[in-house]
């Protein structure tokens, strides 16, 4: 390959590269639109789920911060629709592989509160956004600016932060309860990202490589999920909760 593994080596880490789209191989552009298919249904549930908390808020404060958090995922889920539209792929099409597993984690880890909501979409999603990211290191620079663009805070860590903590504040009993739910969180979010990595081929030649185009070894693997472990602690101790 000319062209295409010109482009796949140069994107093969932080350096930048051209979105010379045209000139990628078939198996490039397949792990593309995967990263791109799994971050928009993230994006578009991220939304789904914190609408449906802005309505279990408990003050109008509250519910207006939670709306505008809601708005800005599904700005960044219409905003990777576009560069996906861009790459002349059906959007619909490069989500629908990731259902399935998005959904399942969505299932097994449903709030019971307002406050366990929060900490999910401070946690969970946070896992799943630092798992991105760093597939992200791996692709096109145009892409790679965009994943890191729609996972960028906007505030929203700020907020969940200062909530979580005025909470615990005012009844210290609920750090216990948060922290519980915090690990659970950590656990069921590596599965999904593990899932979503592994279970499709074109994603996972990112990670791994392919002919022409060097991936991660086995140490570095184990280096990124040691990173992403390390940012959920670190985000725990931002929230006043042991992780």
């Amino acid at each position: 390959m000319t062209d295409a593994t010109t482009d796949a080596s140069d994107a093969a880490g932080p350096a930048d590269a051209s979105d010379a789209s045209d000139g990628w191989s078939d198996d490039f552009r397949a792990a593309v639109v995967d990263l791109l298919g799994a971050l928009a249904y993230g994006e578009l549930m991220a939304f789904s789920k914190l609408a449906a908390d802005a309505e279990s808020a408990p003050s109008p404060r509250d519910k207006a911060e939670v709306a505008r958090l809601a708005v800005t995922e599904f700005l960044h889920y219409e905003q990777i629709v576009a560069r996906l539209e861009e790459l002349g792929t059906d959007p619909q099409a490069a989500i629908a592989p990731f259902v399935a597993a998005i959904d399942g984690f969505h299932e097994r880890t449903a709030p019971n509160d307002w406050l366990e909501g929060l900490v999910k979409a401070y946690v969970g999603d946070g896992i799943a956004q630092d798992f991105y990211r760093e597939i992200a290191a791996y692709v096109d620079a145009d892409t790679r600016a965009l994943v890191e663009a729609v996972i960028e805070d906007m505030g929203r860590d700020e907020y969940v932060v200062r909530a979580v903590r005025e909470a615990i504040a005012e009844d210290p009993r609920i750090g216990g309860r948060l922290a519980l739910w915090g690990r659970r969180l950590v656990g069921e979010a590596l599965t999904q990202a593990q899932r979503v990595g592994v279970e499709r081929d074109a994603l996972a030649s990112l990670l791994v490589g392919a002919p022409g185009r060097p991936g991660a070894d086995l140490a570095e693997l184990g280096r990124m999920f040691a990173r992403l472990t390390d940012e959920h602690t670190r985000r725990m101790a931002r929230l006043g909760l042991a992780a």
